[in-house]
């Protein structure tokens, strides 16, 4: 009787991990889909709107605006934009002490296929992404792409 009780509370948790975790993916194709109509700023809305959300790459960005405006300045056509695609995505919940994540980490690789003169070939690369939980959902609040 006591393991039929465990497990009871074993499997809704389980369920919401499954679900967090398909809810994330799912907004990663809306944000591949976004940057591949040319439309930067629906991109972003995975991003956490805020002054401590951070950006590696070449350099450190952080603020949502400034990461905004890089990628408006560095992807200032659909043809620079090109095409994004990613792959190998695993998503790790990361559960607070009652159970319920309000963290994740997703990581995996992308593609990008670009046509425009002096940006023309593919780039390849990694990412490492922090997930947080937010009042307006699971949103990016560090991104490590290389």
């Amino acid at each position: 009787m006591v393991a039929m009780v465990a497990f009871a509370g074993i499997a809704p948790m389980a369920r919401a991990a499954t679900d967090d975790a398909a809810t994330i993916r799912q907004i990663m194709l809306d944000q591949q889909a976004a940057w591949n109509r040319g439309d930067i700023v629906a991109f972003m809305q995975a991003y956490n709107d805020a002054t401590d959300t951070t950006f590696i790459g070449s350099r450190i960005r952080h603020g949502y605006r400034p990461i905004l405006e890089n990628y408006q300045k560095n992807y200032a056509s659909k043809e620079q934009m090109g095409t994004l695609s990613y792959s190998d995505i695993e998503v790790r919940l990361l559960p607070c002490a009652d159970g319920v994540a309000t963290y994740a980490m997703v990581t995996g690789r992308f593609h990008l296929e670009r046509t425009a003169h002096g940006d023309a070939g593919k780039d390849d690369g990694v990412y490492s992404l922090l997930w947080q939980r937010t009042a307006s959902g699971w949103k990016i609040v560090l991104d490590h792409s290389s």
